[in-house]
């Protein structure tokens, strides 16, 4: 149950794009067709996951570890730190994908390397290790290894459902007569604003 309460809390009520404002840059340029917002968000939910493993452990093994028979906090490294490791693991999922399975390579294309400027995948990484969350009404407590990973994986779901909405509206306005004045970003501000509204709806669920 305490999943469920995890996941539903990050597509839906904390939504990392609508409601946390993070990874705006890609939610607007990569969200003109569900084509390419459906590649982003495959590579996202991939990347977000295996991002949080790789700093939660760093975290308290490394930044909040013991060396040398001495308490040594260094989590004021934090933020340059993840930055370096979110950037290293792209790469190396890049590599590993480009020789295990081609297939899903070329399906994720260009999208695996913009994940290392999207500022949703370095978010989650900190709002994992450094907030204190309560789910179903119980006291606040830091997430553990498990929750950690399907609270950011969730988030990257969200990331998807927010982007490929945005995108079929998009689409569909494309299609009809807008005022030149609000042709291209402007109507794409507003229709974002209201999907942001329409998502407010959700507060409070969880």
């Amino acid at each position: 149950m305490e999943y469920i309460l995890i996941i539903i809390s990050a597509i839906f009520v904390n939504n990392v794009v609508l409601s946390q404002f993070l990874g705006i840059c890609p939610f607007f340029g990569v969200s003109k067709k569900i084509s390419t917002a459906l590649g982003m968000s495959l590579a996202l939910v991939l990347v977000m996951g295996l991002a949080t493993l790789v700093t939660y452990l760093i975290q308290n093994y490394v930044l909040k570890n013991t060396w040398f028979g001495a308490q040594m906090d260094i989590t004021f490294m934090q933020t340059i730190v993840f930055i370096l490791v979110i950037a290293a693991l792209v790469q190396m999922v890049e590599i590993i994908l480009k020789k295990i399975n081609p297939t899903l390579y070329q399906a994720l294309g260009i999208f695996l390397p913009l994940i290392t400027t999207n500022c949703a995948v370095l978010g989650a990484a900190l709002i994992v290790v450094q907030k204190e969350f309560s789910f179903g009404g119980g006291a606040p407590h830091m997430m553990n290894l498990g929750e950690s990973v399907v609270y950011s994986m969730a988030l990257a779901v969200g990331f998807g459902v927010a982007i490929i909405l945005f995108a079929g509206m998009r689409e569909q306005m494309e299609l009809n007569n807008v005022p030149k004045a609000l042709k291209g970003t402007p109507i794409a501000l507003i229709t974002a604003g209201l999907l942001a509204l329409a998502f407010m709806g959700f507060q409070g669920i969880v």
